[in-house]
């Protein structure tokens, strides 16, 4: 499943290079502690310790901690969660389709926005404000939002598809 291009998106996007996705391999091939994975991939210690706190933050790895009787020390046994890419890769998706949904809101507005950049209102607002900036006393002009619902649109029917053919695939 890590090869897969929507996972490989997603698992980039944590640990935030796809360099560092050997770590995540790393512990797929079994290797457990921090420090070997540093070894092994030749990421920086701290670098790997990161990514590790990351993948646990979203559910996607688990540890166990045990004490060195010698020592005293704990060493941290890493596991990737394999089986929780797909619950993130749902909740991601969703979260997708919730963003835009919420700006195709828009779709039953008029808008107003400065010449400037300053501001950008719906007409209840632009009423108020007499439609001028209240930044820059420009008068306000008509901003048509089509483009802007289009590619809202397209992105959810996008990802609707995506996240099908990958639940195909994955089960």
């Amino acid at each position: 499943m890590l090869n897969d291009s929507l996972v490989k998106s997603l698992l980039t996007t944590i640990v935030e290079d796809e360099a560092n996705l050997a770590v995540i391999e790393s512990l797929n091939d079994g290797i457990e502690t921090d420090e070997e994975i540093a070894e092994k991939t030749g990421i920086k210690l701290n670098i790997v310790r990161k990514i590790l706190y990351k993948l646990y933050d979203k559910g996607l790895a688990s540890y166990k901690r045990s004490k060195d009787s010698e020592t005293q020390w704990f060493t941290y046994s890493w596991k990737f969660e394999s089986n929780e890419i797909k619950r993130l890769v749902k909740e991601e998706n969703e979260k997708a389709i919730k963003y835009y949904s919420d700006i195709l809101e828009e779709e039953n507005n008029v808008f107003f926005i400065c010449p400037e950049g300053h501001v950008r209102f719906d007409y209840n607002l632009a009423t108020q404000y007499d439609f001028m900036c209240p930044e820059c006393g420009e008068e306000l002009v008509f901003h048509d939002n089509t483009s802007i619902i289009k590619e809202c649109k397209e992105i959810i029917e996008n990802c609707k598809e995506t996240f099908e053919k990958f639940s195909e695939k994955n089960g």
